[in-house]
């Protein structure tokens, strides 16, 4: 009985020196926890960081657009009638000059056109003459008019014009082309006026001053028509066309 009474304190002395051991390494930081490190650790998991929004790629929009050119083209018509900036054409540039034609050609998209049948058509072939756009009659192309310069003048005087060929023309090569016009536009002024005030008034300078030579007019004012002589050659180079408006536009 007393052998198992200094057992049992001696179990009891052992546990209080390993309870004493353990207190004193927890106390000097070998146990302990190392919260420095274990904060950032608990913060990752709790703060999983900056959503990230997944943005999804614009989709290219697909063209619907209308070409300038479907303005000239008339729908469900025939095709060999289609202005010729409504198709595409395999042009030959050897053909004869001034000689028929034939060439094969596609309508351009979104233009709709039929054959003699009234079915839809995409290729069809046009008839026309060997020629350049450049070498087309006056009558078949529209011109940039130019007011600067001189319709009455010895020689006759050109300006370069801006020449477009008309939408159911079809020709060679550049439907824009530059060419030399002789100038010949009009600023409004009438023969028939002028003539008629050189014969009447012209001793007092209205012809001249109708036409816009203001100098002339008043020298013909205060001499009096030149005493009838300057009236008398007005009369006559006005008659003939060759003295017309100061601007060296053409009479009506």
């Amino acid at each position: 009985m007393a052998a198992a009474a200094g057992a049992l304190r001696s179990l009891c002395c052992l546990c209080r020196v390993l309870l004493f051991l353990s207190q004193f390494y927890i106390l000097s930081g070998g146990g302990s926890l190392n919260l420095e490190h274990s904060q950032p650790l608990a913060q990752a998991v709790k703060d999983p960081g900056p959503a990230r929004t997944a943005t999804a790629a614009p989709r290219t929009a697909e063209s619907t657009e209308i070409p300038p050119y479907i303005t000239k083209c008339p729908s469900n018509g025939l095709c060999s009638r289609l202005p010729a900036d409504c198709m595409d054409c395999a042009t030959n540039f050897s053909c004869v000059y001034g000689k028929p034609a034939t060439f094969d050609c596609m309508v351009k998209p979104f233009v709709t056109c039929v054959d003699q049948d009234l079915k839809p058509q995409k290729n069809f072939v046009i008839n026309m003459t060997c020629r350049f756009c450049w070498q087309l009659p006056e009558t078949d192309y529209e011109c940039s008019n130019f007011t600067n310069c001189m319709t009455v003048a010895c020689p006759r005087q050109r300006y370069k014009a801006n020449c477009t060929v008309r939408d159911h023309i079809h020709c060679l090569g550049n439907r824009t082309f530059p060419k030399m016009l002789y100038c010949n536009w009009t600023g409004g002024y009438k023969w028939s006026t002028a003539l008629a005030l050189s014969i009447t008034l012209g001793g007092f300078g209205a012809d001249r001053f109708y036409l816009g030579q203001w100098r002339e007019g008043l020298g013909k004012l205060f001499s009096f028509g030149g005493l009838g002589i300057w009236t008398l050659i007005d009369v006559l180079l006005i008659g003939v066309g060759y003295v017309g408006p100061a601007d060296g536009s053409l009479y009506i």
